[in-house]
């Protein structure tokens, strides 16, 4: 009851103890619907929110077949039966996966919508093709840094990795939106599941430039958080990562997910490895207690978004 990994117990567990729950709509004992979400308590409201580090989350719904007027309306049932049976709340915010094609439930209950975007490879059955399927520019930033003698290490060491996350944000004036043990925490629960890679790029020095932390199911590969030294970019030791990445993905799932970024810049580099963009949907509500604070509201609203 998944479309992602992002809504294994496990997963939930390891970034949002104690803190999680899901709704499951059943008829007789089949599983037609499943939602998890999780419960932030901030100055006396109530959000039902996303944890951190996690892509998406939003409903599981069992395939359906027949008539497609049949699967829509059924699909507004459950929606609706999820809506009415969500705990009470002051705000809601939840990113859906790519997959979820419908909102319109959620918008006849209140609910606003804004469309993001991620960007996939959605067969990685032949490595040859996805590389004949970038733009050159990558292609060259990859043989750039081969030539420049980058090598690139498959790891355990977060520690290393957490490093390059710091100066990524410090060059952006801003610390990191989440603690090492945080990410120590969720590294262990995918490491003894098999379930994530660590790439750190080196120069001829041994010097760290670049890391990449991907996490995997039999479904899809994520490219889940990046970190690198800014004195080092420009030397395509970023690209030859993610190359690495995409060559181990296509051994042990069908889609590598880059996860999109609206910055600019961080798209269009996604976009270069010759991917599909994949249109997903941020959904949100404020009810009234929280709109009544008035200029307060955005100060907790940045609190349940962190």
């Amino acid at each position: 009851m998944v479309n992602s990994l992002f809504q294994q117990q496990w997963w939930l567990e390891a970034v949002a103890s104690g803190r999680w729950a899901d709704i499951i709509i059943k008829k007789g004992e089949e599983p037609l619907l499943r939602f998890p979400y999780v419960i932030e308590k901030k100055n006396g409201f109530t959000g039902l929110t996303m944890p951190l580090i996690t892509q998406t989350l939003g409903p599981w719904l069992k395939p359906m077949q027949g008539r497609q007027s049949s699967q829509l309306s059924l699909q507004k049932e459950l929606m609706t039966e999820l809506i009415d049976r969500l705990p009470p709340h002051d705000f809601f915010y939840q990113r859906f996966h790519y997959s979820i094609l419908n909102w319109l439930p959620f918008y006849w209950k209140g609910f606003n919508q804004t469309t993001r975007y991620t960007y996939i490879l959605d067969d990685l059955s032949n490595i040859d093709n996805i590389w004949a399927g970038m733009k050159p520019n990558i292609r060259n930033k990859i043989r750039k840094a081969e030539r420049a003698g980058i090598e690139v290490s498959d790891t355990d060491d977060i520690e290393t990795f957490l490093d390059l996350c710091e100066l990524t944000f410090k060059r952006q004036g801003m610390l990191m939106p989440f603690t090492r043990d945080f990410v120590r925490r969720l590294d262990n629960a995918c490491a003894i599941r098999g379930a994530r890679k660590i790439y750190i790029t080196r120069d001829k020095t041994g010097r760290p430039q670049t890391g990449l932390f991907c996490v995997f199911d039999a479904n899809s590969m994520y490219n889940l958080m990046q970190g690198g030294d800014p004195e080092l970019r420009g030397s395509g030791a970023n690209a030859l990562a993610m190359w690495e990445s995409i060559k181990f993905a296509s051994t042990v799932t069908r889609i590598y997910d880059f996860e999109g970024s609206m910055i600019e810049p961080i798209e269009e580099f996604f976009r270069s490895f010759g991917c599909i963009q994949k249109p997903y949907f941020e959904i949100s509500k404020t009810n009234s207690r929280l709109m009544q604070i008035g200029s307060q509201a955005k100060g907790l609203l940045k609190l349940f978004l962190r």
